[in-house]
């Protein structure tokens, strides 16, 4: 596996070495000795999958105060465009920004550490999104940033009106507003 730090520091791009054949492909997605030789000790305790249509999006969201997660994710089938957003008060990168395409055929992976508002949107119908955290959920420490934030000017790839969000993430605040980051 290849392991690309990007500029937000904490942050890894991920490549796994892909072995393919006629009979399909075969790739280790993770292995923890090699996981902590190049980015750090991160006890993984739980593994979440979700299933989306072309234009969810989910996002961005984050885990307040001792309930932060840092996140290793991928796409297994379709694509999405993943986004992380800095929101490290005391980081040189707090309200930057980095969006990825993950892919069930780059088979890239993106770890965010800890500090980290995270989203994607779906670019392909039947996408099946998979990561890890490293801490439990909180329902009452989740917050979120308003994802067409003009601040963070993310591009999202798709039309505004043809995005599809949950009503919890269209309530959600921009940054400069957001008096749950700390």
């Amino acid at each position: 596996m290849e392991f690309g730090e990007i500029f937000i520091k904490g942050a890894f791009l991920l490549k796994p070495k892909v072995f393919e054949d006629s009979r399909g492909y075969f790739i280790e997605s993770f292995n923890r000795e090699e996981f902590e030789k190049n980015i750090s000790v991160v006890n993984f305790i739980q593994d979440n999958e979700s299933k989306s249509s072309a234009g969810v999006l989910r996002g961005l969201h984050f885990q307040k105060g001792e309930y932060a997660q840092a996140k290793l994710v991928r796409v297994i089938k379709g694509a999405v465009l993943d986004v992380i957003v800095d929101i490290r008060p005391a980081s040189p990168t707090f309200g930057k920004h980095f969006a990825v395409e993950l892919t069930g055929k780059n088979k890239l992976q993106l770890f965010m550490p800890r500090g980290m508002a995270h989203g994607f949107v779906v670019l392909e119908n039947e996408t099946v999104f998979s990561y890890k955290v490293d801490n439990i959920y909180s329902p009452e420490n989740e917050s979120g940033i308003l994802f067409n934030d003009p601040y963070l000017a993310i591009n999202w790839q798709l039309t505004e009106s043809s995005l599809i969000l949950s009503e919890k993430d269209r309530k959600l605040l921009p940054l400069k507003e957001n008096n749950t980051i700390s």
